[in-house]
């Protein structure tokens, strides 16, 4: 039995080249305008979108250029066949779009290492497209339109293979210096002439500042640049020495200003998504340029001559439509791209370049002229976001309460798809804006390690310890825990179980003491506990990758499966926990603090047999331990569950790989990584090296143990 008419049919295979074409453009539109804003938000739909159009794009268009030389190949003569003519003046603008835009070459770091699938991509749609070419070879101005239009269809996808075969891992690492660039074009080192010994007690001062001339508000961008010029090396998983580590550390050194601090981290990762996710690094290169100009004169002349010398009379009108939205929208997107290229950082460099150099006299009134539309253009397009400023959100009890809630559709059920739907829609999962006083908090610690990091010559032994920190330093060396209260929940679990552990507490503690919140007598570290335990389930439940391996997400689900039940047999006992607040009090009816073996009455034996215990019963003791510990002083007991949470964090971002870092730049960006940057930028991070230090502490590594080291240091 026939499913479709013989009419339906005949009418598809008359038009389906056109519709291919016409689908291939579309897709080329939506990346050209969305494949750069995924850097500036993490909304599902965006990701959805732009991953729906890349996958699409090259099948597409590889569809469509394959029945364009089957269309061809079916015609004896097609250069005497007006329709056939037309459509064969369609191939190169095909390889413009496998070319794909300036302003996404990679979805995902994975595109990059299979550059040579798309290498070799090139080699079949250039010849397959050089064949229709040949084909329809005649001595008509369509012909040698068709010249100019191949040409940059070719430039455009020798750019891109190009690219992903730089972002890759194993030439990105390759193609870095032997050190860093020291941006002599923008930037003055200093450094005090010392001995190598009296470097290495951290006598030395490394001062980095802009060049003489240019605008103080041009200094973030500056500056950023040259720390962007280091932080390749941290992605590519090199080391720096120690003279880059001071001078990384003296931009950063005693910065009071938050927003200050974060908005240098957020462009220095601004430029990594560029070389990773862009053609960036052929744009706005000497090379770039030149290509730029010829693709743009290319687009612009063709369509001038088609329009001006090419008799469309003598084609179906569909086809001259089609071929107009092809003409005019290869210039539209080429003038897109160049209006993106004056209006992003690296534009901006180059015009600070220009207005400082003191060789040519026309460049300081050319770099003011284009600064004009670059301010403009910017401010119109990007505005004042670098990244999107948020964080993931999702709490384990308000996802268990949803799920004993019954289910109007049973969507859970659906087959391949349930699982996405739940995780994406049904459960309880929002972004909030990052707080000032949780910016605050972070830079603060790391400031102040980095400031003390900085002073001490045994900073790389120290520097270890502080990266070890889990939460344990804060409970000993702040609040006064004894050691076994303050490793039990921290340093003695795995991290992921700490990390639910204290998930629960803080939930417990937030709900428990609305009533105080509701008073005024709660201060801030109240709201950044909640929005860092949130954050951290957010990064255990969604982003794994970037937490240590382990069974987190086995301990995770056994946790709300426990908790659901509960929940599910209060509801049938006719209990009203509709509010996380009466949820909590179930919990601690059911896990009763003051009825439980408290930490310190565990032997240590016994404690190792009890890990494989209710993670939500361990969550319902350290509830306890708090309330005990602060009394009815709640602003110590938040200012002890923020302060551990800010070390939990810090140790999962150092815990996590540069590639999942990099990973998350196309998804609006995470904290974690900005976190973890900075760390580097204040001295945390093992990536720092330093020849004669083993020799200096061996000495004092026999005689000191670890723990009267960290006993030296106070908070």
């Amino acid at each position: 039995m026939q499913l479709f008419s013989e009419r339906i049919i005949n009418l598809w295979n008359k038009c389906k080249v056109r519709a291919i074409i016409l689908l291939s453009l579309v897709l080329q539109i939506i990346l050209v305008i969305l494949g750069n804003r995924r850097k500036l938000t993490a909304r599902f739909w965006i990701r959805i979108i732009v991953w729906s159009a890349y996958l699409s794009a090259d099948w597409v268009a590889t569809v469509a250029l394959g029945g364009l030389a089957r269309t061809i190949g079916d015609s004896e003569d097609s250069t005497h066949v007006p329709t056939n003519a037309l459509q064969e003046f369609w191939a190169p603008f095909l390889l413009l779009h496998l070319g794909g835009p300036d302003t996404i070459t990679a979805y995902s770091l994975e595109d990059n290492e299979l550059w040579l699938r798309h290498f070799l991509g090139l080699i079949i749609q250039v010849g397959v497209a050089f064949y229709v070419f040949l084909r329809s070879w005649g001595n008509t101005y369509l012909t040698f339109l068709t010249i100019p239009i191949f040409i940059s269809g070719v430039i455009k996808y020798c750019e891109r293979t190009f690219i992903l075969r730089s972002s890759s891992s194993e030439h990105f690492r390759d193609s870095l210096p032997s050190t860093p660039d020291l941006c002599q074009d923008f930037v003055k080192v200093t450094e005090q002439d010392t001995t190598e010994l009296e470097s290495l007690e951290g006598l030395t001062k490394s001062l980095v500042e802009p060049h003489d001339g240019i605008h103080p508000k041009d200094r973030s961008l500056i500056l950023a640049y040259f720390l962007f010029e280091r932080s390749k090396f941290f992605f590519a998983e090199r080391n720096l020495d120690e003279k880059e580590r001071k001078r990384i550390y003296s931009i950063f050194e005693d910065k009071e200003s938050v927003q200050e601090a974060f908005k240098l981290v957020a462009v220095e990762l601004g430029f990594m998504y560029d070389v990773l996710y862009t053609k960036a690094a052929i744009v706005y290169s000497r090379l770039g340029i030149v290509l730029r100009c010829i693709t743009i004169f290319s687009s612009v002349s063709a369509s001038v001559v088609f329009s001006a010398i090419i008799d469309t009379h003598v084609y179906p009108f569909i086809d001259v439509f089609i071929t107009y939205l092809l003409l005019f929208g290869a210039v539209l997107l080429e003038l897109y791209a160049l209006i993106l290229l004056f209006s992003s950082d690296w534009a901006k460099l180059w015009l600070i370049k220009l207005k400082i150099s003191q060789n040519n006299p026309f460049s300081k009134p050319l770099a003011n002229l284009f600064g004009r539309f670059f301010d403009h253009s910017q401010s119109l397009l990007t505005g004042s976001k670098r990244w999107s400023e948020t964080m993931g959100q999702y709490n384990l009890i308000c996802s268990c309460l949803k799920k004993v809630q019954p289910a109007c559709i049973q969507v859970q059920k659906l087959p391949f798809m349930g699982k996405l739907l739940e995780s994406k829609f049904l459960t309880w999962n929002m972004d909030v804006n990052i707080d000032h006083h949780l910016r605050e908090k972070i830079l603060r610690y790391l400031n102040k390690q980095g400031h003390r990091l900085n002073k001490d010559d045994r900073s790389y032994l120290r520097r270890d310890l502080i990266l070890r920190r889990r939460g344990n330093f804060a409970l000993r060396k702040r609040y006064n825990f004894n050691e076994m209260n303050a490793y039990w929940c921290t340093f003695s679990l795995e991290f992921v179980d700490s990390l639910i552990i204290w998930h629960i507490a803080t939930d417990i503690c937030y709900y428990v003491d609305l009533d105080n919140i509701q008073r005024g007598d709660v201060d801030s570290n109240r709201k950044i506990s909640k929005y860092l335990s949130d954050y951290m389930l957010y990064i255990l439940v969604f982003r794994p990758s970037m937490l240590p391996k382990g069974i987190g997400e086995v301990r995770y689900k056994e946790t709300c499966a426990e908790a659901t039940k509960l929940f599910k047999q209060k509801r049938d006992d006719e209990d009203d926990i509709s509010s996380e607040t009466k949820a909590c009090k179930a919990l601690l009816q059911k896990y009763n603090p003051g009825d439980l073996a408290q930490p310190d009455d565990f032997r240590e034996e016994e404690f190792s047999m009890s890990r494989s215990q209710s993670l939500l019963k361990f969550g319902c003791i350290l509830f306890g331990q708090l309330q005990n510990k602060a009394g009815h002083d709640y602003k110590k007991k938040w200012e002890i569950i923020s302060d551990v949470w800010v070390e939990m964090v810090t140790y999962a971002a150092h815990s996590c790989k540069w590639k999942e870092h990099a990973q998350r730049l196309r998804n609006g960006g995470e904290l974690l990584t900005h976190v973890r940057l900075l760390m580097a930028h204040f001295g945390l991070s093992k990536q720092y090296f330093q020849n004669l230090l083993p020799q200096l502490t061996k000495l004092e590594t026999e005689t000191e143990t670890e723990t009267e080291i960290e006993a030296s240091t106070r908070a």
